[in-house]
């Protein structure tokens, strides 16, 4: 198969501008840097990508236009700086929240939310939302302390609101009056959850030996599969510890955990066949995946404390035990015959995504989780420095279950990010950062002889990427591609009631595999023993944080038995 060329997204000088980059304009209007092939008009049919979002007494709508009001450049500082806008085009009825922030290091990606009142449920003295009473200032900043080419001065102001109500965000103005009472609505606190403050966007330490003002992007603290919080777009500033004290990020609660936005089956196999993922494993790689039913026909058995011989597996699982929780007396081991080798090295051309459809962030948006299974995860490689030692068995395993996720926005169906599963974590990659392989299909780079997930090729390290000394996790791209818009199986989708039927090994919830113990730190100690003294202390160090699987290595469990496939991704 000839190699596919891929497509990365490029920030041009004029993207940059838009971005907030030192040289930009002030007032431009800017919008997110679109996918790289348009998306299809997807099957009409309940509240997905209509749009709106009804959520109870609210209306919801995505703002995806700004107008940029203030940008703030810390490159004499070796830092990134950020730019504010202002959402602009908000359909008359509808309020927004807060002003929108981004990092002007990445490429403008994001959105804030608006919000008008659906419903005349509650007395009109109750309203969903309500104009605050006033605004205060939290901050302002001097051309001074800027480090940038504007001139005037920038002020920041937290919306003062009505008992009972929250604020939900802050707005920036290049003067000192106070805003509009009508600019923003506060919300009432029982349509309200708590958030958490996420990733610092902006650092700011005033020469005039001021407070330090720091701005962050914010995420619902009650997330994943049964979380109601709605993140709101907008950001979060203090410029002291008491204004942190006093003032907490909150988002949105979808009360009655609607889910009439969620996408229906037919939906989701349109979005799965348009973004779905071309997974490369490395060109070396010798432990492919395969289906599961494959492994079971090419003799996998279920093996038990009281059976050593095993116990052949029907090629659907139907003869596996099905318990709620994993008790440790039952596991899945390899053939004992000759078949051993062969089913190691998996079958790619039976290998298929199994996907677990679910809502997020209060079912405002879809996650489409899609497994891989590899019958075999190979051996690791340590490296130290320019040395790469091979770990021998350690590393290895019978069955490996890994996935990635996309996160698809339920306003209009656009792929938002994607989830990079690596080992005990992972990491989200924004669209505009994502490598596309064709249409709107991004790379998914599956590292060998561990099978984690990464968005681009290269050498990763589990361990100390400044040192050089860590476990090797390389990926590149290779003729072994599986398409996940083509070989997929939806397994799970619970929200669609018995639209979806699981199939029977999936609610096995012991391991995949038996425990094996390594000698591996013996075999790690005489190895130090051989290098310079100084490298020999950073080397015994990193050695006791690196993860237990090389002294010990149990077989995994499947996906219904790890903490993600209820919860929020680990990041």
């Amino acid at each position: 198969m000839e190699l596919l060329k891929s497509f990365r997204f490029k920030k041009s000088r004029e993207g940059e501008k838009e971005a907030g980059g030192e040289h930009s304009n002030d007032n431009a209007v800017s919008e997110p840097l679109s996918l790289p092939s348009p998306i299809p008009q997807w099957p009409r049919g309940g509240g997905f990508a209509e749009g709106k979002i009804q959520m109870g007494e609210l209306t919801l709508m995505k703002v995806a236009k700004f107008q940029k009001i203030w940008s703030c450049s810390r490159k004499n500082r070796n830092e990134n700086g950020a730019t504010f806008y202002k959402p602009i085009d908000v359909p008359s009825g509808f309020f927004l929240l807060g002003h929108y922030c981004h990092q002007n290091n990445k490429p403008l990606h994001g959105f804030a939310l608006a919000v008008r009142e659906s419903t005349t449920e509650k007395p009109l003295a109750c309203p969903a939302i309500q104009k605050p009473v006033d605004y205060v200032l939290i901050w302002k900043s001097s051309s001074s302390e800027n480090e940038t080419e504007e001139e005037s001065n920038v002020y920041f102001w937290v919306p003062s609101p009505p008992e009972g109500y929250q604020a939900m965000g802050f707005l920036v103005t290049k003067g000192p009056d106070k805003p509009l009472l009508d600019e923003i609505a506060c919300v009432r606190t029982d349509l309200t959850d708590r958030s958490e403050v996420r990733n610092l966007i902006l650092n700011v330490q005033p020469r005039s030996g001021d407070a330090t003002f720091r701005v962050w992007n914010t995420r619902p603290v009650h997330r994943g599969m049964q979380g109601q919080g709605i993140p709101t777009g907008t950001f979060f500033c203090s410029a002291n510890q008491q204004c942190m004290d006093d003032l907490h990020p909150v988002c949105l609660k979808n009360v009655n955990f609607d889910l009439h936005a969620m996408p229906n089956l037919e939906q989701i196999h349109a979005l799965i066949q348009h973004y779905g993922p071309m997974v490369f494993f490395h060109p070396k790689e010798r432990f492919l995946p395969s289906s599961v039913s494959w492994f079971f026909k090419n003799g996998a058995a279920l093996y038990t404390r009281e059976n050593s011989g095993g116990e052949s597996i029907d090629p659907d699982g139907s003869n596996l035990p099905a318990h709620s929780h994993n008790d440790g007396q039952y596991w899945i081991d390899l053939p004992n015959d000759t078949a051993k080798g062969n089913v190691k090295f998996g079958n790619l051309d039976s290998a298929e995504l199994y996907c677990h459809i679910k809502p997020a962030l209060g079912g405002t948006f879809t996650d489409i989780a899609m497994w891989v299974f590899c019958p075999f995860n190979g051996p690791g490689t340590l490296k130290l420095g320019m040395l790469n030692i091979p770990l021998g068995k350690i590393g290895q395993h019978v069955g490996d279950w890994e996935h990635f996720t996309l996160r698809i926005n339920n306003f209009d169906g656009v792929l938002s990010s994607i989830y990079y599963s690596q080992h005990s974590g992972g990491v989200w990659v924004d669209t505009p950062e994502l490598e596309f392989i064709t249409g709107n299909k991004a790379a998914v780079y599956s590292s060998k002889y561990g099978h984690a997930s990464y968005p681009q090729a290269g050498l990763y390290l589990q361990g100390s990427q400044k040192l050089g000394i860590g476990i090797r996790n390389d990926a590149a791209k290779s003729d072994f591609v599986l398409d996940s818009s083509m070989k997929y199986q939806i397994v799970a989708a619970n929200y669609l009631g018995d639209d979806v039927v699981g199939p029977h090994w999936l609610k096995f919830m012991r391991e995949w595999g038996p425990t094996v113990i390594y000698r591996s730190r013996i075999n790690a100690d005489r190895i130090i023993g051989y290098l310079p003294l100084k490298i020999k202390c950073s080397l015994e160090k990193f050695l006791n944080k690196l993860p237990c699987e090389l002294c010990k290595e149990e077989g995994p469990t499947g996906p219904k038995e790890k903490n993600n496939w209820l919860g929020d991704e680990r990041c």
